[in-house]
């Protein structure tokens, strides 16, 4: 072997050698510092006390509310020492540092405040901390025998349901019940040994600021009464809820609802089941198909168990066509009449009235179909069907029942403009079949396959998709349609057996492909800038086809690439007034919601509604 080989070779065994002892080396040192941290542990958890006092807060909330918003300690020193004091977490993580290398003499009071955040001005966390005591001259860190807990969440008490009976279906409860008794208010508070509150708001009509009413605090859950008076007198009707606050031992404030005075975002709903809704009188008409001359019409009468006068009359008649009295829930009555219309139910006690729409289809066709917006009036109907104490309308965006109370009675659009359209053309002797577009879209009375023409005569703000591409598919198979409402066909919803829910936002084109503008509320004059299929022949001014001071309105775009076939404009903007073609049909949209008031006297608005019934008769 040669010296450089053997060099080679003594290298590799002194490396080997070297090796050992190295790991050696390192394990001993890993040893050595183990043991030491370990008697360190035990010298700081065995380390005979070196405070003589001390004190730490119970639970404190610092969300800024002003109450115990600060967790405190305070302790004395047997001997002096430079102090520095920190707020560990559970994992003995600093999460702050409250005072650095302080000097401070024996049994001298220090006081510690913290605000519940981190040094970069976070909140900390909810969950259990302790106050860490750094002496530095001793070499030694104390942990403050107690613990204290952050809790900054709300306690949640909550209405679990109101009486006298007690059960499990989401609804709301009605006052006065037949019983005579008191509203029996079922509350929990997960705070036991803490004074609950419980108020009563007003959410509908005119929701209250303030409570109407504060009834008696419990101590903890229990039940409370309310005879459904404010000051000896009877409240209003309408839609109220039942709020309950509580304070927890951290002194976090929790209400139900959640925010008061109660309200919620769109397609949100409150907790509990604190809805009451007060009713003296309200009567359900049959919405979902009109009925037949001659056969019975069924309406529901919520009269709390009293008598009630009832008559029945058609839209512009003074005198009832039928009356009569009853006691009983449901009310049938012969649907009148040889021709379609519309009638009006007035239900009346000795002390409330009502008066709710009824669509009456005559046996025999007419080549015009006229339908009542009766999904509208259903999804602005202010009813409580879940219970929660708010309204729930298609509006709000909730679910809602097809078939309910018209709180209100008669909607307010069945006076402004329904009522008038429909006068005029029994005045006029312009006949028509009559339906609702909750019948159409149910596939109930008349459909409108077999029909010339078909006239919406109130705002179509929601309407199931599928209905409304049928009906599109209807007028480019060559159906004439004409609408009077605005704000129309944009809007969809899912249609069930018992409900009406997920409302869409408004497309930017209606269904048949027009853009409505916004209502302009400016009053404008109108003139036609076009007329090719006489839309506007019969106006009683000598052809000039002028529609004065008429406001709000809502301006039109036709659909991309369609021809025109008549347009009234007013000085500034787009038409209002707007016939266009729709491959082999017509839809004909009149932006003019006060248009139908103005019907009872001669004029262009009536010309113009007569016109628009021959177009779609033909």
């Amino acid at each position: 072997m040669n010296e450089e080989s053997r060099g080679d070779s003594f290298s590799a065994n002194a490396s080997r050698s070297r090796a050992p002892l190295a790991a050696g080396v390192v394990f001993g040192l890993l040893l050595a510092a183990s043991v030491a941290a370990f008697f360190l542990a035990q010298r700081v958890k065995s380390t005979p006390s070196t405070v003589a006092r001390f004190s730490v807060t119970p639970p404190c909330s610092p969300n800024g509310d002003r109450h115990d918003d600060d967790c405190r300690a305070a302790f004395l020193l047997k001997k002096p020492d430079d102090v520095t004091v920190r707020v560990v977490n559970t994992d003995q993580d600093v999460v702050d540092t409250l005072v650095s290398d302080v000097s401070l003499d024996a049994f001298h009071n220090m006081r510690v405040l913290w605000k519940g955040q981190t040094p970069a001005g976070a909140r900390a966390p909810d969950g259990t901390y302790r106050f860490q005591i750094t002496l530095r001259r001793q070499g030694r860190s104390i942990l403050l025998p107690r613990s204290f807990r952050v809790d900054t969440t709300p306690p949640r008490p909550i209405v679990t349901s109101i009486g006298p009976t007690v059960d499990k279906v989401p609804r709301p409860e009605l006052y006065p019940n037949p019983q005579g008794r008191p509203l029996e208010i079922h509350v929990f508070n997960p705070s036991p040994r803490h004074t609950t509150q419980v108020m009563v708001y007003r959410t509908f009509p005119r929701p209250s600021p303030q409570p109407i009413v504060r009834l008696p605090s419990l101590r903890g859950s229990g039940t409370v009464r309310w005879d459904g008076t404010v000051n000896g007198r009877r409240v209003q009707p309408g839609t109220y809820v039942v709020a309950v606050r509580t304070r927890d031992t951290a002194g976090n404030v929790g209400t139900s609802p959640p925010v008061l005075p109660p309200r919620a975002d769109y397609g949100a709903t409150l907790p509990g089941r604190g809805g009451i809704t007060v009713r003296y009188l309200g009567v359900q008409p049959p919405l979902d198909a009109p009925a037949v001359t001659g056969e019975r019409a069924a309406f529901g009468v919520d009269a709390r168990r009293r008598p009630y006068i009832w008559g029945l009359r058609r839209v512009g008649e003074a005198n009832p066509r039928k009356r009569g009295r009853g006691t009983r829930p449901v009310l049938s009555i012969h649907a009148p009449g040889r021709n379609s219309g519309l009638y009006l139910l007035t239900v009346s006690t000795q002390t409330h009235a009502t008066t709710v729409p009824l669509a009456v289809q005559a046996l025999q066709h007419a080549p015009v179909l006229v339908v009542l917006p009766a999904i509208l009036w259903q999804g602005t109907n202010p009813v409580d069907d879940d219970g929660d104490g708010l309204v729930d309308t298609l509006s709000r965006g909730v679910p809602i029942r097809r078939d309910r109370i018209l709180a209100r009675g008669l909607p307010d659009d069945v006076a402004r403009r329904v009522a008038p359209l429909l006068i005029y053309l029994d005045h006029a002797r312009l006949r028509y079949d009559l339906t609702t577009d909750l019948a159409l879209a149910s596939d109930q009375g008349p459909p409108v396959e077999g029909h010339n023409g078909v006239i919406f005569a109130g705002d179509e703000t929601w309407l199931p998709a599928r209905f409304q591409q049928d009906l599109a598919a209807w007028v480019r198979r060559g159906g004439h349609l004409a609408t009077f409402g605005t704000d129309s066909f944009r809007r969809s919803i899912t249609m069930t057996p018992r409900r009406l829910l997920d409302p869409t936002t408004a497309s930017p084109l209606d269904a048949f492909g027009f853009a409505p503008q916004p209502l302009v509320a400016k009053p404008a004059t109108l003139t036609v800038a076009g007329d090719k299929i006489d839309l506007f022949r019969g106006d009683v001014f000598g052809g000039t086809g002028v529609f004065s001071g008429e406001g709000p309105y809502e301006p039109i775009s036709a659909p991309p690439g369609a021809k025109v076939l008549a347009e009234a404009t007013p000085p500034h903007g787009g038409p209002v007034i707007l016939a266009a073609a729709v491959g082999r049909g017509m839809a004909i949209r009149i932006g003019l919601p006060g248009l139908p008031s103005r019907l009872s006297r001669p004029g262009n608005e009536t010309a113009l509604v007569k016109r628009v019934w021959e177009l779609m008769a033909q």
